[in-house]
């Protein structure tokens, strides 16, 4: 098998199976998370509010490792979770809402990103409420479809009710913390940025990023199952 072969197999091994080749990539990948983690470690500027968030980093990661112990992930599901966890751990190190990804687009691309769409906030929590969609929900499809065996309808619609449930709880996670805190540490840690309908949006964005990610999970499925059935009628 080629290269390209052997990188297409890899993203689309069967959850059950486990080879040489995707433990090591599984392990790499694992090792280039948490080189952005401890990068991002360097020389914090708000350390408190950061490691608050890394809270979550950190159940996320325990959580994922203790999973993949027991019931070894298909690579393409551990890439999407710590896709995820990265964009965490870097909106973390500016708690939110001062990432400056508009002092990266000018460096990078000569342009602000607020003045070319007339924003006003820091917007890139949307892009990691819609990342979460976007990465968790074709990792419940596919579990709900590979561990419990339902059909595809019923694993869709599964898997985006779970980000549109988990995306609620956190909510109300970040919001009983933020009822513990003084105003000012509040609205740095939940990231407002003074919009009362932050908690809807995010979890519209989250919803919005499921629907998507599943979706290209369905026709990848689709896909997966015909080349299958097809090889299968082959003498």
């Amino acid at each position: 098998m080629d290269d390209h072969g052997g990188r297409v197999a890899l993203l689309l091994e069967p959850a059950s199976r486990a080879t040489p080749a995707s433990s090591k990539a599984h392990r790499w990948t694992l090792a280039a998370f948490l080189m952005v983690l401890v990068a991002t470690w360097w020389r914090p500027i708000y350390p408190a509010e950061q490691a608050l968030h890394h809270s979550l980093t950190a159940l996320g990661l325990l959580s994922l490792l203790l999973v993949h112990r027991r019931r070894p992930l298909p690579y393409v599901s551990f890439l999407l979770i710590l896709i995820f966890l990265t964009l965490h751990t870097i909106a973390a190190r500016w708690i939110y809402s001062f990432v400056p990804y508009d002092d990266w687009t000018e460096h990078l691309f000569g342009f602000r990103t607020a003045d070319v769409f007339g924003w006003h906030r820091n917007h890139f929590d949307r892009l990691v409420h819609a990342a979460y969609g976007l990465c968790f929900g074709p990792v419940v499809f596919r579990a709900l479809r590979e561990w419990r065996g339902l059909r595809a309808r019923w694993a869709a619609l599964l898997a985006v009710d779970v980000v549109l449930s988990t995306s609620a709880l956190y909510e109300l996670f970040e919001w009983a913390i933020a009822m513990t805190l003084a105003p000012g540490a509040a609205e740095a840690y939940n990231g407002q940025q003074g919009d009362m309908w932050d908690a809807h949006k995010d979890m519209t964005f989250a919803t919005l990023g499921a629907i998507v990610g599943v979706a290209i999970a369905v026709v990848v499925a689709w896909r997966r199952s015909a080349r299958a059935e097809r090889a299968g009628e082959r003498p």
